[in-house]
């Protein structure tokens, strides 16, 4: 919560914003430390394990202190901010505290998701005036008489309101005057419709936009065809969006970022976005394509993210025809996912010369060990999901050579562990999936290579505590999944109790008791426990969660 200080922005002329007796960046904090009562040492900052600063100590105080305060207008701007962050991030900020800050000249207000929120508080924020730059409102009760407010901050720059349901149309009207800003967010608004959208058309300098699950803004994209500046456009999950809309913004050229995710886009409507030659950025997930779009695709030669999850890609599985093909002159691809699509092992070829590629998605698709050899050049390759595909423990050994990869997921029945075996000298592993896979104790002796895993999930349902005994070494795991193995005991959480790095940690349809929980008492970081089908009460959960697990959030079950 809250933003940085002293950044130098184009639009702040600080000279001119001096007012008489006030103190600014270049003043010193004396009137501060001379007001504020002696702190005692037992502050938030000292109990983080670390020497605070004076500065820490001071804002520690004015927050433990802060009915005391009725105004800090006459503080330097950057204390100002430091304190109203701390009173947001402590969750102290209230309708009386808030007054406090009336003509502050805070730069940065993030208050979004924060409880309380309402037209009240757009008064205080709205007396910021030209100083206020950014402003995050989202999921609070602001309305539009709230949003009229921001009138008297002309240089905001960036403004999200997500989820704000009470702002309309009529509220939208508002935004027009603040032609500075560059940055606008308005998820999930179930109220905002394609006439309330003229708003936009005097944003001129808009880079960023995003409209994510606006339900109602069909026709609305007209209204952006202006502002030649965006770069970023977020209309995904607007299923209300359809080929009709795509050419209002086929001529936006400078756009580089584009999420179209569960739109009612064909390929005519990709094909009116030929000339956005600049695309770097595509998500398709879920659109109605077929593998006829790719021609248009291809054409985008600065692409670097490609998301063709869920969409109609298919091919006949035969070498003379691919649906992939086209893909193969994206040299500047990085991460590419075309899970859920009906493509074969002979598409794969065509990935072969993207050497940039570090992220592959290939989850529930035709693809077998076959095509695995495809990929054996990727050097750069660092992610790579194949569960749920007909891969097996022999196709895994075509990916021994790719020593680059971080992170695999090989959630499938197929791989046992004969498999694990193969890929052992893949040391780089920090997250590997084995969710589905047949993996004995006999396997997880071959877990003990990864000594940089810091995900594990190991869920086939063949592991006892001897497997647990592999695993207790790997000092650099923070999430383990051990779930849906039957025959762990209490041993196994004796086992990982020097696990201290672990913040998640799931053992359900286990054997764990009450007895065992004890065990997890060294485990101080761990914030998500998961313990379903267990032989445990929630009393004795909470009281370990409230002794010896400060940090644990999440108790499953409660």
């Amino acid at each position: 919560m809250g933003g940085a200080c002293s950044r130098k922005r184009d639009l702040l002329d600080e000279v001119a914003l001096r007012r008489s007796g006030r103190y600014y960046k270049s003043s010193s904090a004396k009137w501060l430390l001379l007001t504020l009562p002696r702190c005692n040492t037992n502050v938030s900052v000292r109990e983080q394990g670390k020497c605070p600063s004076l500065m820490d100590l001071c804002v520690a105080k004015v927050r433990e202190d802060i009915k005391n305060y009725s105004s800090f207008s006459v503080l330097p701007r950057d204390i100002s901010q430091l304190i109203f962050n701390e009173l947001v991030a402590s969750h102290c900020l209230n309708d009386v505290s808030l007054e406090a800050f009336q003509d502050c000249a805070l730069q940065d207000i993030w208050i979004g998701e924060y409880p309380g929120v309402k037209d009240g508080w757009i008064r205080i924020v709205s007396s910021q005036g030209e100083s206020l730059l950014s402003l995050d409102i989202s999921c609070s009760d602001v309305t539009d008489t709230g949003l009229s407010l921001l009138k008297k901050c002309p240089n905001v720059q960036s403004l999200k309101c997500n989820y704000c349901d009470q702002i309309s149309d009529y509220g939208l009207g508002h935004l027009s005057g603040l032609s500075n800003l560059t940055s606008l967010s308005f998820k999930r608004s179930n109220v905002i419709t394609a006439d309330g959208m003229r708003a936009f058309t005097n944003l001129v300098n808009l880079v960023n936009l995003d409209l994510e699950r606006c339900l109602k803004i069909h026709g609305g994209l007209v209204h952006l065809k202006d502002l030649k500046k965006l770069e970023s456009l977020n209309i995904k999950y607007c299923n209300c969006i359809t080929d009709a809309d795509i050419g209002s913004i086929s001529g936006l050229t400078n756009l580089k970022e584009l999420q179209m995710s569960c739109c009612k886009i064909t390929d005519a409507g990709i094909t009116q976005l030929k000339g956005l030659s600049k695309l770097a950025h595509l998500n398709l997930e879920g659109c109605p394509l077929t593998a006829a779009c790719l021609k248009v695709i291809s054409g985008f030669p600065s692409l670097m993210f490609l998301n063709l999850s869920r969409c109609s890609i298919s091919d006949d599985g035969s070498e003379n025809f691919s649906a992939l093909q086209k893909l193969k002159v994206l040299q500047k691809l990085k991460v590419l996912n075309l899970g859920f699509n009906s493509i074969s092992d002979a598409c794969l070829v065509h990935l072969k010369g993207l050497l940039k590629l570090k992220s592959l998605e290939l989850s529930d698709t035709g693809v077998g060990s076959n095509g695995l050899s495809h990929l054996s050049g990727l050097s750069n390759l660092e992610s790579i999901n194949l569960s749920f595909t007909s891969v097996t423990d022999g196709g895994l050994r075509k990916l021994s050579g790719l020593t680059s990869i971080k992170s695999l997921n090989l959630d499938s029945r197929l791989i046992t562990d004969a498999g694990l075996a193969t890929i052992t000298s893949l040391t780089g592993l920090t997250h590997l999936d084995l969710f589905g896979a047949r993996i004995t104790d006999f396997g997880t002796k071959f877990l003990k290579c990864f000594k940089k895993l810091q995900s594990l999930e190991l869920c086939g349902g063949s592991i006892t505590d001897a497997g647990v005994k592999n695993i207790k070494d790997l000092k650099s795991l923070k999430q383990l999944n051990l779930s849906q193995n039957s025959h762990l005991t209490d041993k196994t959480l004796e086992l990982i109790s020097g696990l201290t790095g672990l913040t998640s940690l799931n053992v359900s349809n286990s054997r764990i008791t009450n007895a065992g929980l004890r065990h997890l008492k060294p485990l101080k970081n761990l914030r998500l426990l998961t313990l379903e089908s267990c032989k445990v009460t929630a009393n004795e959960m909470k009281k370990l969660q409230l002794s010896a697990l400060p940090n644990l959030l999440s108790v499953r079950p409660e």
